[in-house]
């Protein structure tokens, strides 16, 4: 029986960018306690849902996720799960109620070969554009730390591209910390509008939407619209 992956046959190649906000743009990660219970949160379900979580960043009231799932339809599960766990912690620490989340999470699917590097750089200089910070390594709530400082945070797997930056463990830190520092601002329009997928014309017709989210085309699935 042939996996998942090789079923939707866009293995080695499809990626997902995730974003999601609190409601009303409020600070729901407000004390260091709750960037490192999310980021909990981020280990346990990443282990239990077997994803590979490539970049990520927890700003003070969103955060970004660069994943690969063999199921992409576990996504979802993935991230309900993440959200409720959150809000408990969350309305139980600061006695309050109601909407944590701004409705219903973003989902980009990113050609890995092309766009995985850009968007981690994307995902990864969030703290850098907001002015918290100058260099992206400084921020203790992202991947960058893990590429640039060699800090495992027990969430970040090694990105298939990183290898590129350089043969070296010290010469890839090196290389990765200069490519955070020099963007493209054009190129960071493909990741702020996550309703539009990344990647060339066979890998967008290979993609089907099924309700708000798109997912790998498979044989024997009632395609839904999509416009090139």
């Amino acid at each position: 029986m042939p996996s998942y992956a090789r079923k939707h046959q866009l293995q080695q190649s499809l990626v997902y960018h995730a974003f999601s906000r609190s409601s009303g743009r409020k600070v729901i990660f407000q004390e260091p306690e709750d960037f490192d219970y999310f980021k909990r949160l981020l280990g346990e379900y990443n282990s239990r849902f077997q994803a590979k979580i490539y970049h990520w960043v927890i700003m003070p009231n969103h955060y970004h996720l660069v994943f690969e799932f063999d199921c992409p339809e576990l996504i979802s599960k993935f991230m309900a799960g993440l959200h409720r766990a959150y809000s408990h912690y969350y309305c139980k620490k600061y006695d309050t109620v109601g909407f944590l989340w701004q409705g219903r999470f973003k989902l980009q699917p990113i050609q890995r070969d092309l766009y995985l590097k850009n968007c981690g750089r994307y995902v990864e200089r969030n703290p850098v554009r907001a002015g918290i910070v100058r260099d992206a390594c400084e921020y203790a709530y992202s991947s960058a730390r893990f590429y640039c400082l060699g800090q495992e945070d027990g969430i970040t797997e090694v990105s298939p591209d990183f290898e590129d930056f350089g043969k070296e463990a010290i010469c890839r830190a090196e290389a990765y910390k200069n490519f955070l520092r020099v963007f493209d601002n054009r190129g960071e329009i493909n990741f702020s509008n996550l309703d539009i997928p990344c990647g060339d014309r066979d890998f967008m017709r290979r993609l089907v939407k099924i309700g708000t989210h798109y997912f790998p085309r498979r044989q024997g699935r009632k395609a839904a619209i999509f416009v090139l």
